[in-house]
């Protein structure tokens, strides 16, 4: 529970583990300050919001040295190996994400200084959300993420969609949010705590019922908060079928901003959810380890997230087919992508989670690659429907050609890291099944392989639209030829080419030489979450102490 006598005694040292976000909050008051200087009001702050995350992300790189493993203010949060590869992962985007804006002019000199407060600000809530402990800190980095994000929706000033998409995010999140407000009041009231590791014994105490009986309750509290809170995290995710703000938003919003809420916000959602459905397992952090706790728990948790997973990635799939505007098209792929994603946590052990942080890295290079293409053909052509993309192999070689390599990577052709982020959930998933069959859990391990089918399948289904825009791309005629007028050349200049090339190359190194990031979101695993084995199989009571899992030995993890 919360610690109140640990929380003073510890300050110094929770306020260095918690240094990167102090560098943006800093960095946003600095921001606020040089606009009221009439001299600076003019000046484009974006050099100084690139300066703010590089140094944030420096200082992760310094405590991913020696990741540690421990609490931070009272418990609020928790400081590991998952955190700081979170914050790695975070702030590393952001720094792209303002270098992106910067090339494409997204904000203008005048909006610069408040694009970028909001985007730091939704960060630090980001990172919150990767660390959060406590129901009270779930909800707080929820809303710090949210807030600013609904007025980066509507950035676009003097344009009809873009007002829209971010009244249509206020009102769906504002729901949300009052939703999981109250399924947090609803559990903190039955149980008396918002400690994730207590509500994680609770649940045990709730689900188990003698030495291998377990009985569901039908307490109308425990069943209702859970799922409330877990449709605030769906909201987030914007998992089916929680995803309806999500192709408007895209559709409205700038490409740039479409980025940050298709890379930033799932990853964040995504480690929420992994962290609190762990937890509640017993698998992280200072919660209890029993293998009996653990598996009752995961008879009922890992059906919910597997049926969530099959069904966000299916959607996503099908609904992509009839998108004409290739940010819709984009938002429907993320919204599948999110789902393949699930479908490792739906896992419920080290490897699904890492296997996930795998996942997430590879996801920022290809999906913010396909955004910004978009956005830099946007800047070019005024458009950002499919149409306007007919023939741009004649009209723009390199920008086709690195489009079609973030497509395909989505999609996980070999060697690209899509492959690679993909294999890493089916080998999650094939171990797990293994494990749950052994154990005698012949449910838990049909789920496994029905996911890992349903990710096969769902592949193949998303071929189809992903293969449709390389088309329109190479094979289709140009509008002006069409109308009988030579189709004129799209000029790019350096800085995109360079920017677009680079995350290209990103693309092709994780896919060939991925070993590297295995054995690092491997590391944010096995630090951060605890292996449990049937007591069957247990040698003698001091092996039941959590350690390194055989499960980093395996070999389809590098």
């Amino acid at each position: 529970m919360f610690n109140i006598g640990a929380l003073r005694a510890n300050l110094g040292d929770d306020l260095l583990a918690f240094m990167p976000e102090l560098i943006l909050c800093g960095g946003i008051v600095v921001l606020l300050i040089l606009r009221m200087f009439k001299a600076l009001d003019r000046l484009h702050l974006g050099t100084i919001a690139l300066i703010l995350t590089l140094t944030a992300l420096g200082y992760s790189c310094i405590q991913w040295q020696t990741p540690p493993n421990s609490p931070m203010f009272g418990g609020l949060l928790w400081n590991d190996g998952f955190t700081v590869f979170l914050r790695l992962f975070l702030f590393s985007f952001a720094a792209l994400l303002v270098w992106l804006s910067m090339l494409t002019g997204i904000p203008d000199r005048e909006d610069s200084g408040d694009f970028y407060c909001l985007l730091l600000g939704a960060t630090v809530g980001m990172s919150l959300m990767a660390s959060a402990t406590h129901l009270l800190m779930v909800y707080i980095g929820v809303e710090m993420a949210s807030l600013p994000s609904y007025a980066l929706a509507g950035f676009l000033k003097g344009k009809r969609q873009s007002s829209e998409a971010s009244l249509k995010y206020v009102v769906y999140g504002g729901g949300a949010s009052g939703v999981m407000l109250y399924g947090i009041s609803l559990l903190a009231g039955k149980f008396g705590t918002a400690y994730l590791p207590d509500l994680a014994n609770a649940y045990v105490k709730a689900l188990h019922q003698g030495p291998t009986a377990a009985t569901v309750g039908h307490d109308p509290y425990l069943l209702l908060g859970t799922m409330f809170i877990l449709i605030g995290m769906g909201f987030k995710l914007a998992a089916v079928p929680f995803h309806f703000w999500c192709p408007d938003v895209f559709e409205g919003a700038a490409a740039e901003v479409a980025a940050f809420l298709s890379v930033a916000s799932k990853g964040a959602a995504l480690a929420l959810v992994g962290r609190f459905s762990l937890v509640l397992a017993g698998l992280t952090g200072p919660s209890m380890s029993r293998y009996d706790g653990w598996l009752h728990v995961a008879q009922y948790l890992v059906p919910g997230l597997a049926f969530f997973a099959v069904l966000t990635t299916t959607f996503g799939n099908l609904a992509a087919y009839l998108q004409t505007n290739l940010k819709r098209l984009l938002a429907y792929s993320t919204i599948a992508q999110a789902g393949y994603m699930m479908m490792g946590l739906a896992a419920l052990n080290r490897e699904g989670a890492s296997a996930v942080l795998f996942y997430l890295v590879a996801y920022l290079f290809m999906n913010l690659g396909a955004f910004a293409v978009v956005a830099f053909l946007r800047n070019q052509t005024g458009s950002e429907d499919l149409s306007s993309y007919r023939g741009l192999a004649y009209r723009s070689p390199l920008m086709a050609v690195l489009l079609s390599i973030f497509l395909l990577s989505l999609l996980g052709v070999p060697p690209l890291a899509g492959f690679a982020a993909k294999f890493q959930i089916l080998s999650a998933l094939t171990h797990a099944g293994q494990d749950y069959s052994s154990w005698g859990q012949t449910t838990l391990g049909y789920t496994m392989y029905f996911l890992l089918g349903a990710l096969v399948i769902n592949t193949a289904i998303s071929a189809v639209y992903y293969i449709k825009v390389i088309k329109v791309m190479i094979l289709d005629k140009t509008v002006e030829e069409v109308e009988g007028r030579p189709s004129s050349p799209i000029p790019i200049s350096a800085g995109p080419v360079f920017y677009g090339v680079l995350l290209a190359a990103m693309v092709f190194v994780i896919g060939i030489a991925w070993n590297g990031l295995a054995i690092a979101s491997d590391t944010a695993g096995s630090d951060s979450f605890h292996t449990v084995r049937p007591r069957a199989r247990l040698a003698n009571p001091e092996s039941s102490r959590p350690s390194r899992s055989p499960e980093a030995a395996r070999p389809g993890r590098r």
